[in-house]
């Protein structure tokens, strides 16, 4: 479709098995998105809508069984290595410290497997340098066990973004976290995308998160999962928290709960 986008849904359907698909009984349904170069998207909606469904449609962990997905301007037909991911719990591997978490992705994911060896002292670099951008300098030899949820969490956005992605996804990625975390890594993850500019696309319960972070903002609705909902976030950047404090920043978020509140009561589908 678009020529840009870097992410581009065309009517794309899932039902999660034959029988299902039999039944026309589809987890996500009639999804047409397209995605900038650079764009920061957020996806909210109720519990059980699609959103994660939609991310493993994205990173090529699920084929639809209609329609077809292109990332930066390739059919996807099967998992992505241009992609980054982070999720709710941030799942580093216990047995290994920091260091060696955020460099698992350069030893399994070509062409820096092959390098490894040769390339190591280059990539501990890397390594270190991205952990001291997001604040965990001196913390590279500590086991996950030593970090805060905080700091965990932000290792776990480092190891995403080691092999220097095209996009990065987040599912939930900072829910679990105390409200102060939440925000100073709200703040992390803003200033690493202003950097890099690379696609987010957020998976979120979190209306405030989304409008701090986002571009836009996509609504889904309840199962079928559909965008029923594209709100663009005219609030300028670099943006800074006293943002979520104004009248403006509110005035979107109450109107995106207004949206996903109607759903709620009626089921129905409303658009922009």
């Amino acid at each position: 479709m678009s020529q840009d986008a870097f992410v581009d849904f065309q009517d794309v359907w899932l039902a999660y098995n034959d029988e299902l698909l039999a039944q026309n009984h589809f987890a996500v349904e009639d999804i047409n998105l397209q995605v900038k170069q650079g764009e920061f998207i957020a996806i909210v909606g109720p519990s059980g809508c699609g959103k994660s469904t939609f991310m493993k449609l994205t990173t090529g962990l699920r084929m639809p069984s209609k329609g077809r997905i292109l990332i930066d301007g390739q059919p996807v037909t099967g998992p992505l290595k241009i992609s980054g991911m982070a999720f709710q719990a941030s799942s580093l591997l216990p047995w290994r410290t920091t260091l060696d978490n955020v460099l698992l992705p350069l030893e399994i994911v070509e062409p820096y497997r092959s390098n490894f060896k040769q390339k190591k002292a280059e990539y501990v670099e890397r390594a270190r340098k991205l952990l001291a951008t997001v604040g965990l300098a001196g913390y590279e030899d500590k086991f996950p066990w030593q970090l805060s949820g905080g700091m965990q969490q932000r290792a776990s956005i480092c190891r995403a973004l080691i092999h220097e992605p095209k996009m990065l996804l987040l599912d939930e990625p900072f829910g679990a976290l105390d409200a102060f975390t939440r925000e100073e890594l709200w703040c992390i993850l803003r200033d690493l995308w202003t950097a890099q500019k690379f696609n987010v696309i957020l998976v979120t319960h979190d209306l405030r998160e989304s409008v701090f972070l986002a571009d836009t903002v996509y609504v889904m609705s309840k199962s079928p999962g559909r965008f029923v909902v594209k709100k663009e976030i005219d609030l300028p950047r670099p943006r800074d928290l006293e943002i979520t404090y104004t009248p403006e920043f509110t005035n979107i978020v109450h109107e995106l709960r207004g949206h996903i509140g109607a759903m709620r009561k009626t089921g129905a589908a409303i658009h922009q």
